[in-house]
């Protein structure tokens, strides 16, 4: 092992899926396995094989796959008690998967051995034994994940350190230490494996915390501290309850900032991407606060800050964003100064740092319309088209004549919209209708359909969020709403606003914003 080495062991695909809301097929299982091998990942778990079939058709799959860099894990528990290993489903399912590795849980707390299983603790141990020197025997690589370790040994530390002797002497060779109530403290994690490591050699051990206290995190990077080399957790924290520990922050963390070796420079700076990927297979949207790879992990917005990142980006920033392939930005808001105006516009290819008179006026602007409710930090699209309009740049693709939205209901049959609009483009008009599933929908199809015949690209792009908020509830029905859309065509997103005490205005002012930007991004892309 190359010195300084931490082996990442990946259970998204497993631990991962038992969080709420968090689901994979069998075919995106894979597809993360893959990805997971191309980031140089040393260990993936694939799933329980003798838990439902979908894993099943999963371990089928994988074996036509040729993993290049990390070893495919089957994982399971312990033979059931007073029975042989070769007679137990869930051990010759394990084998029957055909990976390398295999990872089986035991119980290393008494608690569950005696209330739980309801057997003894010496038919406890003998489980254990059985069912390593079962799989060992079958050419298998076997980690011992001891369950509720930390728990266990709170509560009966002689019998939570017989356990992991036991997988140890059976001849187990990893022996991971579980965290999984997530209830421990990073001193706890180390003062434990302090004690421990009189029986257990570290370097043969992993660490698998949960996040119930906010710390699975920091007691990962405790364990590593104190001597483990396999760090176990998912691919953005996700898991039961609060959820696993947060591989992208461990390995961000352990490389950038403690000096170990996780992986290759070229797979750090795919971390954000990683992460990414992830979420849209999940289909749960990114957090933007994730650290490291979070959309808002280096964005600024006090002027201050932003005057300062402008200089030294080390004043506000822990680490340089690309490391991990991640960006920098700067938004704008009532809290903004000239500085993040002029970064802003520089992002445009506008030089406004020797103009203050325009960047002055574009901060009064940014605050008059803040104070209505615009919110220009969550509205790249529409801080775009501003500043271009403010400071005489902006060319206007069309102009509305009149729009028309009507919404029917009939008794068996869903609400259904229906737009028209007329716009003019260079003096030619064009009238067009749409229907829609809503208002805001039919008009969206309406203006698209209008606009295509002058602006093909316009085919490109398409809404992927849709946000409405009331600004002042104390108005009823009559409050202003603030609405955010978020439109992408398949290279760029962007987020556009509107607000109004008519939904169907702030929607519309959220629409042309949108479509302004891309119309505007590509003549600039064009030139």
């Amino acid at each position: 092992m190359a010195k300084n080495q931490i082996l990442i062991y990946d259970t998204t695909l497993r631990d991962g899926t038992q969080g709420e809301q968090t689901n994979f097929s069998a075919e995106e299982k894979l597809r993360i396995a893959q990805r997971c091998d191309e980031t140089h990942f040393h260990y993936i778990e694939g799933g329980w094989p003798g838990s439902n079939p979908k894993d099943v058709r999963f371990f089928e799959m994988a074996k036509k796959v040729n993993f290049k860099n990390l070893r495919l894990t089957a994982f399971g528990s312990t033979r059931r008690p007073h029975m042989k290993p070769e007679s137990c489903p869930n051990l010759k399912s394990l084998v029957k998967a055909g990976t390398p590795a295999c990872a089986i849980v035991g119980k290393a707390w008494d608690l569950h051995v005696t209330e739980i299983l309801k057997t003894d603790l010496d038919e406890n141990l003998t489980m254990i034994t059985d069912s390593i020197e079962y799989l060992k025997a079958m050419g298998k690589e076997v980690l011992f994940d001891a369950e509720h370790f930390f728990d266990g040994y709170k509560n009966n530390p002689r019998y939570a350190a017989k356990v992991v002797k036991t997988a140890l002497t059976a001849g187990a060779d990893m022996i991971v230490f579980c965290d999984t109530n997530g209830g421990s403290m990073p001193n706890e994690i180390s003062d434990i494996l302090k004690k421990i490591s009189s029986y257990i050699p570290l370097n043969i051990a992993g660490i698998h915390t949960h996040n119930d206290c906010g710390l699975a995190v920091a007691n990962s990077i405790a364990a590593v501290q104190e001597g483990v080399k396999m760090v176990q957790g998912t691919i953005n924290g996700y898991g039961e309850r609060c959820g696993n520990a947060d591989l992208i922050s461990i390995i961000a963390n352990l490389q950038l900032k403690m000096g170990k070796n996780c992986l290759p420079a070229e797979s750090i700076r795919q971390l954000t991407n990683l992460s990414h990927y992830v979420s849209d297979v999940a289909n749960v949207p990114p957090l933007n606060s994730r650290p490291f790879v979070g959309r808002s992990a280096f964005a600024h917005k006090g002027g201050v800050h932003v005057s300062a990142v402008v200089k030294n980006s080390m004043a506000y920033e822990h680490i340089q964003p690309e490391l991990v392939g991640n960006h920098r930005r700067v938004l704008v808001s009532d809290l903004a100064g000239k500085s993040n105006i002029e970064y802003k516009a520089k992002e445009l290819g506008i030089n406004l740092a020797k103009n203050d008179a325009l960047s002055k006026k574009i901060v009064h602007e940014v605050k008059l319309m803040e104070d209505r409710g615009f919110q220009f930090d969550a509205a790249d699209g529409s801080l775009s088209v501003l500043i271009k309009k403010v400071i005489g740049e902006f060319i206007e693709p069309f102009t509305l004549e009149s729009f028309n939205v009507v919404t029917s209901r009939s008794e068996d049959k869903p609400c259904l919209s229906q737009a028209t609009i007329k716009i003019s483009v260079d003096g030619e008009e064009e009238l067009t209708a749409a229907e829609g599933n809503g208002p805001v929908n039919a008009l969206d199809h309406a203006l698209r359909k209008a606009l295509t015949k002058f602006y093909p690209q316009i085919k490109e792009m398409h809404l992927v969020d849709f946000k409405v908020r009331t600004l002042e509830g104390s108005e009823g029905t009559a409050a202003s709403v603030r609405v955010l859309l978020d439109s992408t065509d398949g290279e760029d997103v962007w987020s556009t606003i509107g607000v109004s005490e008519n939904i169907i205005e702030a929607s519309w002012q959220a629409l042309v914003d949108s479509i302004e930007y891309k119309l505007s991004k590509d003549r600039v892309n064009n030139k």
